[in-house]
């Protein structure tokens, strides 16, 4: 938990003194990974969930107690995020208001996009499916990516999502269907 309290410095300017610790985003990866995750994993979930409820209707903040999330995870302004069960965080990411990391409906098992180390996704995106977000990538705000996969090391804009800066080159390229969502 010390990793996501130091990631509210590291990544907000306006983090001063101890304003952090009122952070809703930090109430809500602390209670997930110190609580509701670990019922989760031992199958109380039921309890699981009900902390989770509990959280969202405090912070405004839905996390799956099933989802999983790496250190150093920073949300800024985090009213309206929902991120669901089989979604998967990796370290040192940051996330914005209304992101969502959702289902299709379509799939089942392995069902949430996984987001690899360093990535920042933008307000307002919409990531669907059985995706993955490759390391260092970045998706704009209002992005919408659907059973897409993103590489890493790449930005990527605009509904449907393209990607528009490849290895630090200015791209225009398509994204490619995720080998897990067919």
């Amino acid at each position: 938990m010390f990793e996501d309290l130091k990631a509210i410095y590291k990544n907000d300017p306006a983090a001063r003194g101890l304003e952090p610790i009122l952070y809703p985003g930090l109430h809500a990866i602390v209670v997930h990974k110190c609580i509701s995750h670990p019922l989760y994993l031992i199958k109380l979930r039921f309890f699981a969930r009900f902390v989770s409820q509990i959280m969202r209707f405090f912070t405004g903040i839905e996390i799956h107690p099933g989802a999983r999330i790496g250190k150093g995870f920073f949300i800024d302004h985090g009213m309206g995020i929902v991120i669901g069960e089989t979604a998967e965080i990796g370290n040192n990411c940051v996330m914005f208001h209304h992101v969502t990391l959702g289902g299709t409906g379509k799939h089942s098992g392995k069902r949430h996009p996984t987001l690899g180390n360093n990535v920042m996704v933008g307000a307002s995106s919409t990531i669907l499916g059985p995706v993955i977000i490759g390391e260092n990538s970045k998706v704009g705000a209002e992005t919408v990516i659907i059973n897409h996969d993103v590489p890493k090391n790449c930005t990527v804009v605009g509904a449907p999502g393209m990607i528009v800066k490849k290895d630090g080159k200015k791209v225009k390229l398509r994204l490619k269907k995720s080998r897990l969502a067919k």
